[in-house]
């Protein structure tokens, strides 16, 4: 692996922010989510979906993973200075070296080949497919299975409530805009499907704002989210993993709940079975239109000015000083910047 350590997160120039290009930062989400259906009052001609997007985005992560492992190929590549390859008896799937990748996964040349995140391969050689690809891969078994865990257990109920559509637009626009302020900040390689995660968590915060009034239970409702969310994004403050990734996919996320998540008022859908003369009540309430607009503008916005600003070549630690803190906070048990 070119020598050098693959850890789950690296550092950054600015002290939190990105070093050298050997280490893998893992976008991990060891965490688990809060479910909403015993809080809200169920329209009874509501829809109610069948999943399928979210285990077809497992089931690719999957296969992903193990297309990265193919490729891989330890027994052949592994020229030993960091020792033997883990559960020879795969084969070509074997792991790298545990000095090498403590997560049971590939090497970190591999993950750059395949398509990691990394700013200089995005903004100098014009790879902004990159911004897309990495959401796809991870840096191992541990890293992986956490993150499909998160998945599911979020995912399938989201996709139930609000159908493939609009999940599969949360998803994969939040793992985007994970991936952009990932490198807006970070200069290694990143990893890692949590940026996504995140933002179906954000959704969930601003579906709950915007459907307010169907909930009967509210207080309930927001402080077990807001638990959650901050339990989430503190652990990522710990040396090692990419809280960038998961800010900027919590954010849009959350912006993008507004506009595809609301829900009509209670009722709404029985309008044609009411009397001729009836007053129809409007299909959404005004603060819910309100915040579609403005959701709207800020993800318009947002998008295009951290993308202009990503491939000018600006480095986020350049004008926010003090930012690197939100991605690791140093301790008398590690320092930040260590190599």
């Amino acid at each position: 692996m070119r020598g050098e350590d693959l850890e789950n997160r690296g550092r950054g120039e600015g002290g939190g922010g990105g070093g050298g290009t050997g280490e893998v930062k893992s976008r991990s989400n060891y965490r688990t989510y809060p479910v909403y259906s015993d809080f809200y009052t169920r329209d009874d001609s509501e829809t109610q979906w069948t999943p399928w997007l979210i285990p077809m985005f497992v089931v690719a992560n999957v296969a992903m993973f193990l297309a990265v492992m193919h490729v891989n190929n330890c027994p052949k590549h592994n020229l030993g200075l960091q020792g033997k390859c883990v559960a020879r008896f795969l084969g070509r799937f074997s792991f790298e070296p545990i000095k090498g990748n403590p997560l049971f996964g590939p090497s970190s040349a591999t993950l750059e080949k395949l398509g990691a995140l990394e700013w200089s391969k995005v903004v100098q050689k014009h790879q902004g497919w990159r911004l897309v690809t990495c959401v796809w891969l991870h840096a191992g078994v541990i890293h992986l299975v956490a993150n499909m865990l998160s998945l599911v257990f979020i995912g399938i109920r989201l996709e139930q409530q609000f159908g493939f559509v609009r999940i599969g637009i949360v998803y994969l626009l939040s793992g985007f805009g994970g991936s952009i302020l990932s490198s807006f900040f970070i200069r290694n390689i990143s990893v890692g499907a949590s940026g996504s995660l995140f933002g179906l968590l954000g959704a969930m915060l601003s579906e709950l704002f915007t459907n307010w009034t169907i909930y009967t239970n509210k207080a309930a409702a927001l402080i077990t989210l807001l638990v959650i969310i901050v339990i989430n994004l503190g652990i990522g403050i710990l040396p090692h993993v990419d809280n960038y990734a998961h800010i900027g996919g919590f954010l849009v996320g959350f912006f993008l709940g507004f506009v595809v998540l609301p829900r009509p008022q209670y009722g709404w859908s029985e309008h044609q079975n009411l009397p001729a003369g009836v007053r129809v009540k409007s299909k959404y309430k005004s603060y819910q239109y309100a915040f579609w607009l403005i959701s709207l503008a800020m993800l318009i916005v947002g998008f295009t000015v951290a993308l202009v600003m990503l491939f000018r070549g600006e480095n986020g630690n350049d004008h926010c000083h003090r930012c690197h803190y939100v991605a690791c906070v140093p301790t008398s048990r590690w320092n930040c910047g260590e190599n």
